[in-house]
């Protein structure tokens, strides 16, 4: 086997919000890849709105620098557990990572998750600690607990003895020799990278294998493939082998071929062994199949992925008011759309459901699911979304149900209330450490189902200052019941608009989440019940006005501020017979049987009455 010295392919790794992107900006900065006086924006790898608006990495994506005479690619990649398949696509395009841990709050569950990827991979692994800056950074005990992961998920030796550096990527600063010692630039990064990056390994004898582990789009030239050149050479117009996932080989001709430099996609003629490269000219290419040599087609493995752990329904809008906001509103659409996901996707998965025109779509977690039907949103779908469910296996004869790790961190005050959440949803504690800071970390292994709606009533509990983050972390028997939502709805009885007078009364019976004005219909959810019952109301009722004048005629109506839910929120909130209406202009909640006797005679079916 022989090295390509001029190329280094490493992957980001991290935990959500420890510094990934901020860092990959840092490195884009002092490479030259921008001019002085550029106008660049925050985060410049995060391209795409939701990735900017929740502040987080959706989609792997990669780059290009130069250091000397080395080109040196860059995956970046989510920190979320819930697009693990976007980390492991980005773990099989690369020959180490770097491993990003926040100086202040040490390895957290999705460092764990993208950590064991990387090991299950057999990559070598740089740590870098990030945030040095911070007042309440506590360096040793985090280097301390990196350590202890390490041996947790099983490293060998060799994996054990990594390399670390300390930076403040916002600054663009780093260090090898210690926290205290920061350099004004990422000089040490790049000599680290050089130094122990192992370059690309390639076998000169062997014929063309490039693995195809993302997809991408061109307005002009359709679908494009990007591929890790293993062994052998990509050339512009030739004619390959195209290795298909169900076994088949067709030729296919590569009409057009290019390599990442920086932030642009720049045509080559060929790309060598090592090298990261999109080509176009496959239009039906996907995600794990292999381009070969024509005359020896040798495919490789075809990538494998964690299987989903939590499903939800989704159909078109069957509302009285679907068709009001969005343009793409039949079946057909809608299942074009999901069919198209899953090109991409790999960690989804989509299954026809009794009725023909709503589809079970299976993924690793809630946010992935409503970043799904977030972006369907924006594309003008109208949506009816139900309640997520966890996605059990048999195992040995008996069902297995997907377990979470669970980090917390919380003020000490709330720790107790915290505690008694999480133990109502069969929580087992694992660890409970106090850093003598005021704040408390708690972990606990939770069954996935018993975190479905808890987000929103955790923050509420710990006044909005708690933190949580939770990773899957296998499958046990079966929990038993889990009690649900405590309380019951308001449910709207009839069609028209909310009148202020309708709510002035209603607001005594729990929590709204509808002003005046908004446009209602029977079996809409509007509200809260203080009670554990549901309720229908009729929040359309107007007051009665006569010629006589009374004492109290010219009073305002003093309504509480109604609760407007998220997308994310209103999944969580959901009981089981409730569903989400989701088109371009609202997110409502409804009962999926608008009908209120067909509701009850559900209902007392389901008791055993």
């Amino acid at each position: 086997m022989e090295r390509r010295e001029s190329i280094r392919n490493i992957a980001i790794v991290a935990h959500v919000d420890h510094g990934k992107t901020t860092l990959v900006d840092a490195m884009l900065w002092q490479s030259g890849a921008f001019r002085t006086n550029q106008d660049v924006g925050e985060r410049v790898m995060d391209s795409n709105d939701l990735e900017r608006e929740k502040g987080i990495t959706i989609l792997a994506k990669n780059t290009a620098i130069r250091y000397g005479d080395v080109k040196i690619n860059i995956i970046d990649t989510p920190g979320h557990a819930d697009f693990g398949g976007e980390v492991e696509r980005g773990l099989a395009m690369v020959d180490a990572v770097l491993l990003l841990v926040d100086a202040s709050e040490g390895p957290l569950p999705q460092t764990r998750f993208v950590l064991r990827k990387a090991l299950e991979a057999h990559l070598p692994v740089m740590l870098v600690i990030n945030k040095v800056d911070r007042p309440d950074a506590r360096i040793a005990e985090v280097l301390d607990e990196t350590y202890a992961l390490f041996l947790d998920l099983d490293a060998t030796e060799e994996q054990i003895e990594f390399p670390i550096i300390y930076t403040n990527a916002r600054a663009g600063h780093a260090s090898s020799a210690g926290p205290d010692q920061l350099e004004e630039n990422l000089i040490p990064l790049f000599d680290m990278i050089l130094k122990h990056v192992p370059a690309p390994e390639y076998d000169p004898e062997h014929p063309l294998q490039a693995l195809v582990t993302n997809l991408d789009a061109s307005p002009y030239l359709g679908r494009l493939a990007l591929c890790r050149v293993r062994h052998g050479t990509l050339r512009k117009g030739e004619t390959v082998a195209w290795c298909r996932a169900d076994g088949t080989i067709e030729h296919v001709r590569l009409s057009e071929l290019f390599v990442a430099e920086e932030l642009e996609r720049v045509p080559t003629d060929e790309a060598g062994p090592g090298e990261i490269a999109a080509i176009a000219g496959i239009p039906q290419v996907t995600i794990g199949e292999t381009i070969a040599d024509i005359s020896d087609p040798r495919p490789l493995p075809v990538l494998t992925v964690d299987e989903p752990s939590l499903s939800m329904t989704i159909g078109i809008n069957t509302s009285p008011l679907a068709g009001l906001s969005g343009s793409k509103l039949t079946a057909t659409m809608l299942k074009n759309r999901l069919d198209q996901e899953l090109i991409g996707n790999v960690s989804l998965r989509v299954a026809p459901t009794e009725r023909p025109d709503a589809w079970e779509v299976q993924g690793r977690g809630e946010l992935q699911l409503a970043v799904l039907v977030e972006t369907m949103r924006r594309e003008g779908f109208e949506l009816t979304v139900g309640k997520p469910q966890v996605v059990t296996r048999m195992i040995d004869g008996k069902r297995h149900e997907p377990m979470e790790r669970l980090a917390i961190d919380v003020p000490e005050d709330f720790a107790g209330v915290v505690i008694q959440l999480l133990g109502i949803r069969k929580g087992r504690m694992e660890q409970m450490v106090n850093h003598g800071t005021g704040w408390v970390r708690i972990e606990e292994i939770v069954p996935a189902r018993g975190l479905i709606g808890f987000r929103t009533e955790f923050l509420t509990e710990t006044r909005g200052t708690g933190q949580l983050h939770h990773v899957l972390d296998g499958f046990e028997p079966w929990h038993g019941e889990i009690r649900s939502r405590g309380n019951g709805s308001l449910i709207a009885d009839r069609q028209g608009p909310v009148t202020a007078h309708a709510l002035f009364t209603l607001q005594e019976r729990g929590e709204l989440f509808v002003d005046p004005g908004v446009m209602v219909y029977g079996g809409m959810v509007i509200g809260i019940n203080a009670r554990s019952e549901d309720m229908d109301v009729n929040p359309t009722r107007e007051k009665k006005l006569t010629n006589m004048r009374a004492s109290s005629a010219d009073e305002l109506v003093r309504l509480t501020p109604a609760r407007h839910l998220s997308l994310e929120q209103s999944l969580e909130f959901i009981a089981e017979d409730e569903c989400v209406e989701v088109t371009p202009n609202a997110v409502r909640l409804r009962k999926t049987e608008l009908d209120p006797t067909k509701r009850r005679q559900a209902d007392k079916k389901r008791k055993g009455l």
